[in-house]
């Protein structure tokens, strides 16, 4: 009976990305780790990939210093770019192309019309690792051209009873200004008894204006969206049953909200004399930044379905991602027929839906044990759409997605397991519909017509793994990516006449391929891993800065790099030292000729990385300090004033447990150093009021309770 009710679901079902069921393992991890984001069983040292896995602790001292996911990853991943420390992540890259950030295997992001919000669609305090894949693939569809950001949600109760944990903060700039306090709190309860169980929780965070290192107040962004300044809530739910020893059901639900207080204007600052701006009390116009995502899955996953293992998931993802008014009124917004040319006021809103299917199932092959095989099927649909709220005008047409893509995986052990050959295909058919449209004045007011083009292409992945002896492996490996270009950016900047969706090569989906050599080392003392790759896409795209707005051009784009990552445990107890550097390279094709002519600049690509740190974990104490440094960087091709002065960032963070829960202090920019984030420092060299500093000396004192 259990297993009919298996099959029916996953009939119904028609899918999944698989939940978490992986060990847990530092950010330098290797061994035999299960990583969910890979689709597969098999252990990460099996695969081809370079993987990370950011595991709960390391999470939760990151998310003390810096308060976000995204954050995160960026400190402890050379190859991502710094942060904005802004609401919106645009520019933020994964080896130099957007990663895919997903939450359980859903998507997070919307490709279709890139808000650049993904990485604010949960708290932290729900997240139990975070899973990396680096590189371009098709491991999850659409989107992971650079890599795969994978949030894996807290797991069930494992005993019997009632479980959970909390969490109480405050932070503070160096000065304690009165309006730079904030605030979290955040409680999670479980609940297990014999087969099923519920996991419920809910935070709250309040988070006051930003100060520099020199004791000023942070420019606001009040279009694009701000972290600082802001109120976010977010509810989560997970309540799962055992229908046997080996087969689940598990039903995930989240909703996170971000909005800002839009207490604060910006106050100019100066890129001649390297002033940067600031803020003041003030009433911005119209309504402030938010970003709203709710997002449910259902999935039944089973390890031993006619011996193999089988999941699958269906979700329903929902985002909401609203842009603050600028305060000067955008040259693209303007149309005369509406108000005086350099008068109309205009804000935009993303509205993105997202109801999609997984499904895979893995076993060896019967008579063949050394062979492993996946064979699955996605399925996503994706419509988005947007709109200036302010007077009701569309300036992305809604735009519907459909995504349908069945891959098969190979896997096969040789010489007991000391050689692997891995490979497979995905194919995608995709189609994209536009209904007809007009552009705005700005544009033309083009009429343009709509249609319903669609794509088809067969993405292919294979590599060798060669493991001699335990803990030393190397690989090669080629993947295929796939993603949609940023259609809405392409749609809204239609400057002609005649134009028809059909045929409208620029919204052509972008495939990228990733070659990647390897080699990772963890025996004893020592984990390191070092690779050297490169990715190239004949139809890329690239941000350019038009009409005090980014548009997208379509190029060839060209990316290679080095990365090395090495940890060694000391002989002093509970000590680990730890280093990361990455160096990247990337060019585009800006006249179309076929070769790659220009750097790519700071808004399509990260600076050169070097990481450092030492972290203690010994008895009832864990501790660490980070430094993060970024070199400087010019860009060939650019405009001189983007170039990239590079700077360095000391965080620290220590914990004590005592018998009445955690008590921790973190320090994000431990020296307090002055500098202009990297965003600001690389882009609109004549902007002034987006000439942003980082965050100076920040202060967070926490407790936390598990019961």
């Amino acid at each position: 009976m259990r297993r009919n009710i298996s099959i029916l679901l996953a009939g119904v079902a028609c899918v999944a990305a698989p939940m978490a069921r992986a060990d847990e393992a530092g950010i330098f991890a290797g061994g035999d780790i299960v990583v969910s984001a890979t689709r597969s069983a098999l252990p990460s040292n099996a695969l081809p990939l370079t993987i990370d896995v950011i595991d709960a602790e390391s999470l939760a001292q990151q998310a003390a210093i810096s308060g976000s996911v995204v954050d995160a990853v960026a400190t402890l991943v050379p190859s991502f770019s710094p942060t904005r420390q802004k609401l919106s992540g645009s520019g933020e890259t994964l080896r130099g192309r957007s990663p895919l950030f997903a939450i359980n295997g859903i998507p997070q992001s919307t490709p279709l019309r890139d808000g650049s919000r993904d990485g604010f669609t949960i708290d932290p305090f729900f997240v139990e690792r975070v899973e990396l894949i680096y590189g371009s693939n098709a491991l999850q569809g659409i989107g992971g051209t650079g890599g795969i950001v994978n949030q894996v949600t807290v797991g069930a109760p494992k005993t019997d009873g009632v479980s959970g944990r909390f969490l109480a903060q405050g932070t503070a700039d160096d000065g304690f200004s009165e309006d730079g306090i904030g605030g979290k709190t955040a409680g999670l309860v479980g609940y297990r008894m014999g087969r099923f169980d519920a996991t419920v929780g809910a935070t709250y965070e309040k988070r006051g204006a930003f100060y520099d290192g020199k004791g000023r107040r942070i420019g606001v962004d009040s279009t694009q969206g701000e972290t600082q300044d802001s109120d976010s809530w977010s509810l989560f739910g997970r309540f799962g049953y055992q229908l046997d020893d080996t087969a689940r059901l598990d039903l995930i639900a989240n909703r996170f909200e971000l909005e800002g207080d839009g207490d604060y204007v910006v106050v100019p600052g100066s890129r001649a004399t390297g002033l940067p701006a600031s803020a003041e009390r003030g009433d911005p116009p119209g309504q402030p930044a938010t970003n709203r995502t709710e997002s449910v899955s259902l999935s039944l996953t089973d390890t031993d379905l006619a011996g193999g293992d089988f999941v699958s998931q269906v979700f329903f993802n929902r985002s909401r991602d609203t842009f603050g008014g600028d305060p000067e009124p955008i040259e693209t917004f303007q149309d005369a027929s509406i108000a005086p040319e350099g008068t109309l006021f205009d804000q935009s809103q993303n509205r993105s839906r997202k109801l999609g299917g997984k499904f895979s199932y893995e076993r060896t092959v019967p008579g063949f044990e050394a062979l492993t095989a996946i064979l699955g099927f996605d399925a996503l649909f994706d419509k988005t759409e947007q709109r200036l709220i302010a007077t009701n005008r569309t300036w992305v047409p809604p735009t519907d997605f459909r995504s349908l893509a069945p891959f098969a995986q190979l896997n096969l052990a040789l010489f007991d397991e000391k050689l692997r050959l891995a490979g497979g295909l995905r194919h995608e058919m995709a189609r994209i519909k536009v209904d007809d449209y007009t552009t705005l004045a700005s544009y033309g007011s083009h009429a343009v017509k709509g249609g319903a083009p669609k794509f088809s292409d067969t993405l292919f992945n294979g590599g060798v793994i060669v493991e001699p002896v335990d803990g030393i492996r190397a690989f090669v490996s080629y993947a295929e990516g796939y993603t949609m270009p940023d259609v809405g950016r392409i749609t809204r900047a239609v400057s002609r006449e005649g134009v028809d969706i059909d045929d409208f090569l620029d919204i052509s989906p972008i495939v990228s391929n990733n070659r990647e050599i390897g080699v990772e080392i963890n025996k004893g003392p020592l984990d390191a891993s070092v690779s050297y790759f490169w990715s190239t896409s004949k139809k890329g795209q690239r941000l350019v800065f038009v009409g005090g707005v980014y548009e997208v051009e379509r190029q060839r784009v060209e990316i290679e790099g080095l990365e090395l990552n090495v940890a060694v445990r000391t002989p002093v107890p509970g000590l680990t030292l730890s280093t990361g550097y990455a160096h990247l390279v990337g060019r585009a094709d800006s006249d179309e000729d076929g070769k790659v002519d220009i750097d790519l600049d700071g808004a399509n690509i990260s600076p050169d990385r070097l990481n450092l740190a030492a972290a203690f974990a010994y008895g009832p104490v864990t501790a660490r300090v980070q430094t993060q440094v970024y070199f400087s960087r010019t860009f060939e091709g650019d405009d001189p004033r983007n170039d990239f002065g590079g700077y360095t960032l000391t965080d620290a963070t220590v914990r004590y447990v005592t018998r009445f829960g955690g008590i921790s202090l973190s320090v994000q920019n431990l020296f307090d150093k002055q500098y202009i984030s990297y965003n600001s420092q690389v882009q609109r060299p004549t902007d002034n009021l987006r000439f942003f500093a980082g965050r100076g000396r920040t202060w967070t004192l926490g407790w936390d309770y598990q019961f």
